[in-house]
């Protein structure tokens, strides 16, 4: 189910205006209409508004509306819904941390933007095994908030991503090969519907709607709070790990020890490594490993390949607390992000045309944009490499699956690695020149994995550009059903017609 270059394209144009421009003024008055009923509204040339609009991770999510809504709860979430439908035509965005990166992902230009930053409530009881957070928190702020417990959550590994999104896209974690995705750890979504009901979807309350959220974004109303299982951290709420940066000349043996890495994953699920070529102006490109042990152990034999590459040129490995690593995972703020991403088999191949390509649009990049003085311009490009083992998603078969699709095609393919390539830049002008080359560069090397036999067909949504077609990779039955709950919760398309940004199940064909 492989969309053409126009497709995405088109799906990307709608996805951040829609596919009819409200009229300023009805959004002028949608914006007097929830000032006058008591809500918090942020408007256009004021500090407050300004700071908001200026914290979105991507400089490229940031969209400008006509007004900016902030309701506290959940009942508030409620009246500016029935607000913006009932009295005027005015379309909407929904913002709960701003990470997504492209335009549209959760911001609007003709609109109002729901901003549920207020919303952060966080309640965990010791002993309950869950953690009850408000849409609007952060991990950053639920890692803290869980510390003196010892225990977290299985969230976002940098400390600035929503809770809310990141669930709603799956949610690949430190954990992920111990419990399956953030999703699947999910055990209670509170959920705002386009009839202005608040419903609960778990097990036993709506179940198809809990399954449907579980990886089908923000098709089927708002999310208000989520309530996630709760994981033990060994050694006083500490664990072990850190970033080593090696040479460019180590990668092949780094591409070994990761190959070797994914196949092991499963025997030792509670270590991660993420392997990323990081290029700077000043350092060119150096390799890194991200490892993290939740056991408690430090330099665990699971990791001796990584040990024993030389030369190490830096490491920040120690015992520290789940928030301190995700700090020290966060990544630089004030350019335009454009993300791409692949998955395919466990194959060395995979990576090493990973590397290849990255080294080739780095050289092609310093040629066609040199500064005047003929330096380097200012653009930094990661690529990563994560596992996804048959274990991940034997996790998520057990507590009652997703719809993220790839339960059968790890039972068939065995291990992958999913693929994150990162530009970021500084203009307008430069940002349509990158998606563009990675655009072109994606379908070609998908194209050369299919015809090698590793190509997983499948996209993983938090790491997606607003191009390509998220939803339709996690397969024809999935898409079925996910329509089918978006029809039963939302029958008329309020969510498809008057949200425009995201993922939209609507257009994805059956």
């Amino acid at each position: 189910m492989r969309a053409s270059l126009s497709y995405l394209i088109a799906v990307s144009s709608t996805a951040v205006y829609g596919a009819t421009l409200p009229r300023g003024d009805d959004c002028q008055v949608c914006c007097s209409v929830l000032k006058a009923a008591g809500l918090d509204v942020l408007l256009p040339n004021t500090e407050a508004y300004k700071a908001r609009d200026d914290s979105y991770f991507s400089v490229s999510a940031q969209l400008a509306p006509f007004c900016i809504v902030q309701p506290k709860d959940s009942s508030q979430v409620v009246k500016a819904l029935n607000t913006i439908k009932k009295e005027t035509d005015c379309n909407f965005a929904v913002r709960g941390g701003g990470h997504m990166t492209w335009p549209g992902g959760s911001d609007i230009h003709y609109g109002v933007t729901i901003d549920t930053s207020l919303m952060k409530t966080i309640n965990y009881t010791p002993g309950s095994g869950y953690v009850s957070i408000s849409a609007g928190a952060l991990w950053s702020e639920v890692y803290a908030a869980l510390q003196p417990y010892g225990v977290m959550a299985p969230g976002g590994r940098t400390s600035t991503v929503g809770v809310v999104g990141f669930l709603l896209g799956g949610g690949n974690n430190f954990y992920s090969a111990a419990v399956g995705f953030g999703c699947d750890n999910v055990v209670n979504f509170e959920v705002v519907l386009a009839n202005g009901d608040i419903v609960n979807a778990n097990k036993t309350d709506n179940p198809d709607l809990f399954k449907a959220l579980k990886g089908g974004s923000s098709n089927f109303g708002i999310v208000t709070r989520v309530d996630v299982e709760t994981i033990p951290v060994p050694k006083d709420g500490k664990f072990w790990g850190g970033r080593i940066t090696y040479s460019l000349n180590t990668t092949d043996a780094q591409v070994d020890a990761y190959v070797r890495w994914v196949e092991n994953n499963a025997n030792y699920p509670l270590g991660m490594v993420g392997s990323f070529f990081a290029y700077s102006p000043a350092t060119g490109i150096v390799v890194n490993a991200a490892l993290h042990d939740t056991t408690g152990a430090e330099w665990a034999p699971a990791f001796n390949d990584f040990h024993k590459i030389e030369p190490k040129l830096e490491s920040t490995v120690r015992f520290d607390t789940p928030l301190n690593f995700t700090i020290e995972l966060d990544e630089p703020v004030g350019y335009r992000q454009i993300w791409s991403t692949l998955t395919a088999a466990n194959d060395p191949r995979f990576i090493r045309a990973g590397v290849q390509k990255q080294a080739e649009f780095v050289e092609k990049w310093n040629l066609d944009h040199a500064t005047a003085d003929g330096g380097k311009p200012d653009m930094l490009n990661y690529i990563t490499f994560q596992a996804m083992s048959t274990a991940v998603f034997e996790h998520s078969a057990q507590k009652g699956d997703n719809v993220l699709g790839m339960t059968e095609a790890t039972r068939t393919k065995g291990n992958a690695i999913q693929f994150l390539m990162q530009t970021m830049v500084k203009t307008q002008e430069e940002e349509n020149d990158a998606r563009a080359q990675m655009i072109k560069m994606r379908r070609a090397w998908q194209e050369e994995n299919v015809k090698d036999g590793i190509d997983f067909a499948w996209e993983y949504l938090g790491y997606a550009d607003g191009t390509e077609n998220v939803l339709a990779s996690y397969g024809e039955a999935n898409v079925k059903f996910l329509k089918e709950v978006a029809q039963k919760f939302d029958p008329e398309e309020f969510f498809q017609k008057r949200m425009p940004g995201g993922f939209k199940i609507s257009k994805v064909s059956a």
